[in-house]
């Protein structure tokens, strides 16, 4: 079935990228800058853009979307899009179908991440699987009996949302947490770790801390066989693991603590991969 070639579209805050998705292989990528501040239709016109300029080169089966948003995954339709002003309903699939004729899957790109790592990553033996993208903020996709389970709202794994402290998780469990939390710029921390610096690494460890809290929640609440570890945050997974772990050991139910599995994503072009990924996942 992953056989099958399927186009993938990572709408981001200032590019579109999108490829054609065959097995493991991604052909290249077609990149288009969007106008963020333009009317629906202007980013729309984008995205056609991209969508045409990959199907001159094959023929596919579908196109898979991920957006930053909430989404009504029945009927395609997205709402409140970050970054995009204009997008506060969009009927993102009908208007694609009609234009294309093929099926076309929309869903959250946390969601879209989940998916493509269980079909191309680390989760690919697990039967149930939470991506956890551990960016600028916190998100989260959730696999169950090999399936995504998007929530009647689109709105599974927000785990970033739960109170935490004086906030909520995700104000101390991301990138963000160095400069909510003491001012600083993340980047220069890490690379203030990468050199050794006591400092950084101290936070870091405090990091961890925290985000071992957030694999509790996640353990609590649905229990998975396996947690994949994306987003930029993931690239210093070395700095914080030690202490990521010693709050999990903290975990009421020490065997599950001792049986959960925690990986980093490997994966390169996860937003496209895991937009493909969706039809994959709807022909279950």
């Amino acid at each position: 079935m992953n056989n099958t070639k399927v186009i993938g579209i990572d709408l981001g805050a200032t590019n579109i990228r999108g490829a054609i998705v065959h097995g493991s292989s991604l052909s290249a990528i077609v990149s288009q800058k969007i106008k963020s501040d333009g009317a629906v239709e202007d980013v729309l016109n984008d995205i056609y853009k991209v969508v045409d300029a990959l199907l001159q080169t094959d023929k596919v089966a579908a196109i898979g979307i991920g957006v930053p948003s909430v989404v009504d995954v029945a009927e395609g339709i997205v709402y409140d899009v970050q970054y995009i002003p204009t997008w506060k309903e969009v009927h993102l699939k009908q208007l694609m179908e009609a234009r294309y004729h093929i099926p076309v899957y929309v869903n959250n790109d946390a969601n879209c991440f989940a998916v493509g790592e269980y079909y191309f990553g680390k989760g690919s033996n697990a039967d149930s699987m939470i991506g956890l993208t551990l960016g600028t903020g916190l998100g989260a996709g959730v696999m169950i009996n090999k399936h995504l389970y998007p929530g009647f709202n689109c709105g599974a794994g927000e785990f970033g949302l739960f109170p935490y402290l004086d906030n909520i998780l995700e104000y101390y469990c991301s990138g963000s947490f160095f400069n909510n939390v003491y001012g600083l710029d993340g980047v220069q921390v890490f690379d203030d770790a990468k050199n050794g610096d006591a400092k950084a690494l101290g936070l870091y460890k405090e990091l961890g801390m925290h985000i071992g809290h957030a694999i509790k929640q996640v353990m609590y609440a649905y229990d998975p066989q396996l947690i994949v570890l994306g987003g930029s945050v993931r690239h210093a997974y070395a700095f914080f693991e030690q202490s990521m772990w010693q709050e999990i050991k903290t975990f009421v139910y020490t065997k599950t603590a001792e049986r959960i599995r925690v990986e980093v994503s490997e994966l390169e072009n996860s937003g496209i991969i895991g937009a493909a990924a969706l039809y994959y996942d709807s022909q279950l």
